[in-house]
């Protein structure tokens, strides 16, 4: 019998091949879609940068990049951890004991920092690491206290050399240093770029951690290996502050980029939560693509049942079909999916997202995954499709090929109303939670929505072919007949519509909640920014600028900020992890602060702060559970940890800023302890203009207004921005493709009854009128489902996010419905013209 089933299936093929291209394009969009996602993961997973300047040091010791805390208890405990926001240290003590551990010839402190010289940026460097980095003398000597070597790029645009003097400006103000020596690139190459060597004490005075380094470069003697060495060094430092790691060869590289972690978070959260989100699509989509195909043929496995086939030959043979057409689809959309992945991988690049030695990564598990989904998908699907007409006697099944069946099976109906039960309450649970929590659980709420929406189709189909057919009903004839058609067919209608909601549904949830968080923070940074003047400079301005500002004629208050990231606990129980939250750290009082900020402080007073203290916003104390008094566990951006206590919660964190401490509890925890603006409010009386100007002398930056500081704060969250453009792309793309397929498939499939309508006389216009208001009946059909199920997603995800409801562009919404219109409209007339072409009856 197997030959037998499987001749069928190639005859279907071969003979049919116009009821098998809607499947085959689903499947190989599907498998685009999946591959890519597939190769971002595998590249965040694999994502390694080779070491550079650590590339003359054999071993490396590094502070824990993480910070790690423990959820739950019991059998359910488990440890997590998180990337600290900026960079963990070492005690400077360890270098000495790494010079004592057995089978170490040399051990030399790293610390690199910023520095702004009036030529540009410079990196600055301890002298001690030198020799491990690579980095010879080529005139002069090694710097001694009050001296620097550079590089010569740097000397050159300094226009100095060896004997000259140098000035750059640190954190803590500008220094004056002379130049003992210009180096040379080991191998002949030119120099580090504009780089500039110090003495290490000098170099971690300037980098503003004195006591600390960033790493710790040690070579073995000869006859020791590196790994053996590594192994001594592990068991000397063993319970040292910051939990010290040890890395040799490739491992250098990740201690030596810092932004390669978060690079790989970001490629794998693509990769992994986004491709999940995918997958689950390309699966609705495709199963029911699959569904509808084999649906369609229910009348040719009626009559195989009525002269003799078996039920398990009817489902052999749709499964050699799957067979046959899956892996050929798959194959199909590898290469579009690779061409994705390489595009969306080049762009985060540009953007500065990956840094830029990371390469894709690609391997045959993705693709084999992505095929394997299609192959998987495509057979449960057709199998499911085929089990009732393969089952139920002949003359039964070709009385349901002939005239749709009304009620759906149990089981399907069971699971529908259980997932659309399960998206009511998640979306209370969402309603309630707050922040981060209330987000996740909206995520939950779509995918239910979703499957409801599969498994429900034909029931939601015509209750919406009813609510909408009655305006219908009474219109012109082809609305009369769109309506009659669209209630009497409603899986065909349910198959139309799913494709139309999941790209409303997804496109919606993705876009309106980024603009709803653009539009929040950009309302609360007009509305709080009272500052009169911003002073502000693309590599910071030093810790001095906020005084010297305040003592320019006709500046009533002057309040530097350094912006940052610290790690906040929140949630509860065993749903409690952390969060990293934004913190400026401000100069001054807190009356100084009131005077440039309205952070509309809701409970406490600001003035109160101060050292061991901290403000907080509204709804992230909400979510890590602060009240007034009492404290709220930090980790600060280098991974250490305080509890400073909450004195104030106010209602623009989104804003401005979600913390808000003294400079000084953060300027000793950050690489760059440069301010990121100075704001500053006038006098009463005094003239805006002449105060900017004498700014601007004083200080030698840029000085702008409120308005103008605002609109650039608004570019910070580009990156973002373009992230859920990008995705929402991709998903509402898909599902427009989908949804164009299943269109034409439907209307290529009932040429027998245009035809049919021909003969009776009804005009050719008339048809291509009813094909048009069943495609609108469609389209509004999936947008209102679209958008409900996208209004039940986001309400409480920007109540969490922002503590508003949504804010939804009316172009950009109009944008959206406009082009599910369209593409209805273009997707039915075009093949219901051919279809008539070819139909229509002579004279």
């Amino acid at each position: 019998m197997r030959p037998l089933t499987n001749g069928l299936a190639r005859a279907a093929v071969r003979f049919k091949p116009s009821a098998f291209a809607g499947t085959f394009i689903a499947l190989a969009v599907a498998a685009a879609i999946v591959s890519a996602c597939g190769i971002l993961l595998e590249t965040g997973i694999r994502a390694s940068v080779p070491p550079q300047r650590y590339a003359g040091a054999p071993v490396v010791v590094a502070a824990d990049q993480r910070v790690h805390y423990v959820i739950g208890h019991g059998d359910g405990r488990s440890d997590e951890s998180e990337q600290v926001p900026d960079r963990a240290r070492l005690d400077a003590s360890l270098v000495a004991t790494a010079a004592r551990t057995p089978g170490a010839a040399a051990a030399a402190p790293d610390v690199t920092f910023p520095l702004r010289s009036a030529h540009g940026a410079l990196t600055g460097h301890g002298w001690g690491a030198a020799p491990f980095t690579g980095v010879a003398l080529a005139s002069g000597a090694a710097p001694r206290d009050g001296e620097a070597v550079l590089s010569p790029g740097a000397a050159r645009a300094a226009g100095t050399g060896v004997g000259g003097r140098i000035t750059v400006t640190a954190p803590d103000g500008r220094h004056t240093f002379r130049v003992s020596g210009v180096t040379r690139k080991a191998g002949g190459a030119d120099g580090d770029g504009l780089t500039a060597w110090f003495t290490d004490r000098r170099a971690r005075a300037l980098s503003g951690h004195p006591a600390t380094v960033d790493a710790v470069l040690v070579r073995p003697r000869t006859g020791t290996t590196p790994d053996r060495l590594a192994a001594h060094l592990e068991r000397a430092v063993k319970g040292a502050a910051h939990s010290p790691r040890v890395h040799t060869g490739g491992g250098r590289g990740a201690i030596e980029e810092p932004a390669l972690a978060n690079a790989r978070e970001t490629l794998m959260g693509l990769g992994g939560s986004f491709g999940g989100i995918a997958t689950a699509v390309a699966v609705f989509t495709t199963a029911g693509t699959v569904a509808l195909s084999v649906g369609q043929r229910g009348r040719e496995v009626a009559l195989l049942r009525a002269i003799g086939a078996t039920p398990r030959q009817i489902r052999r043979s749709v499964a050699a079909e799957a067979l046959l057409v899956a892996p050929l689809a798959g194959a199909a959309g590898l290469l579009p999916g690779y061409a994705l992945a390489r595009w969306w991988f080049g762009q985060l690049k540009a953007k500065g997202a990956v840094p830029g030695p990371v390469e894709l990564s690609i391997s045959w598990i993705p693709l084999l995954v992505a095929v394997g989904a299609g192959l998987l998908t495509s057979l449960l699907a057709g199998l499911m499709a085929a089990r009732r007409p393969a089952r139920i006697p002949p003359g039964r099944a070709l009385g349901e090929a002939a005239v749709e069946r009304l009620r759906p099976g149990v089981i399907r109906t069971v699971l529908g109303v259980a997932a659309l039960v399960g998206g009511i309450i998640m979306t209370g649970v969402a309603a309630s939670a707050s922040g981060d929590d209330a987000a996740n659980a909206a995520l939950g709420v779509v995918m239910l929505f979703m499957l409801a929406m599969a498994l429900l189709g034909p029931v939601i189909a015509r209750l919406c072919a009813w609510l909408i057919g009655l305006p219908l009903r009474a219109g012109p004839a082809p609305a009369h007949l769109a309506s009659a058609n669209s209630r009497a067919n409603a899986r065909r209608l349910a198959s139309a519509i799913t494709p139309i909601v999941l790209a409303m549904a997804f496109a919606s949830t993705l876009v309106f909640m980024h603009t709803s968080e653009d539009h929040t923070g950009a309302r609360q940074r007009r509305a709080g920014i009272v500052a009169d003047q911003v002073i502000s400079a693309p590599e910071g301005l030093p810790s001095d600028a906020a005084a010297r500002a305040a003592s320019v004629r006709g500046v009533a208050a002057s309040v530097g900020l350094l912006r940052t990231g610290v790690l906040v606990p929140v949630g509860s129980g065993d749903g409690r992890w952390l969060r990293t939250a934004s913190a400026q750290g401000v100069s001054g009082s807190g009356r100084d602060l009131a005077a440039v900020q309205d952070l509309d402080v809701r409970k406490g007073r600001l003035d109160a702060l101060g050292p061991g203290r901290v403000a907080v916003d509204g709804l992230l104390a909400k979510a890590a559970h602060a009240r007034i008094g009492h404290r709220l566990a930090l980790h600060l951006p280098d991974g250490t940890t305080v509890s400073p206590t909450v004195v104030a919660i106010y209602g623009r964190g989104l804003g401005i800023a979600e913390l808000t401490l003294p400079r000084t509890a953060l300027s000793g925890h950050v690489t760059s302890a440069f301010d990121s603006d100075v704001l500053v409010r006038d006098a009463e009386g005094a003239d805006r203009k002449a105060v900017a100007t004498a700014l601007g002398r004083r200080l030698g930056e840029d000085v702008t207004d409120r308005d103008g500081y605002a609109a650039a704060q608004d570019e910070e969250r580009k990156l973002n921005t373009w992230a859920n453009t990008v995705m929402a792309g991709v998903l509402g793309g898909f599902a427009a493709v989908a949804a164009v397929n299943t269109l034409v498939m439907t209307v290529l499939d009932r040429r027998r009854e245009l035809g049919m309508l021909r003969l009776i006389g009804t005009t050719r216009r008339q048809v291509l009128g009813m094909v048009r208001w069943e495609a609108l009946l469609v389209a509004t059909a999936g947008i209102g489902l679209g958008t409900a199920i996208a209004l039940a997603t986001l309400v409480p995800m920007t109540r969490g996010l922002t503590g508003e409801d949504p804010y939804v562009p009316p172009l950009t919404y109009a944008g959206f419905a406009g082009t599910a219109v369209a593409l209805g409209l273009a997707a039915t007339a075009l093949p219901a013209r051919a279809a008539l072409r070819r139909t229509t009856p002579k004279p």
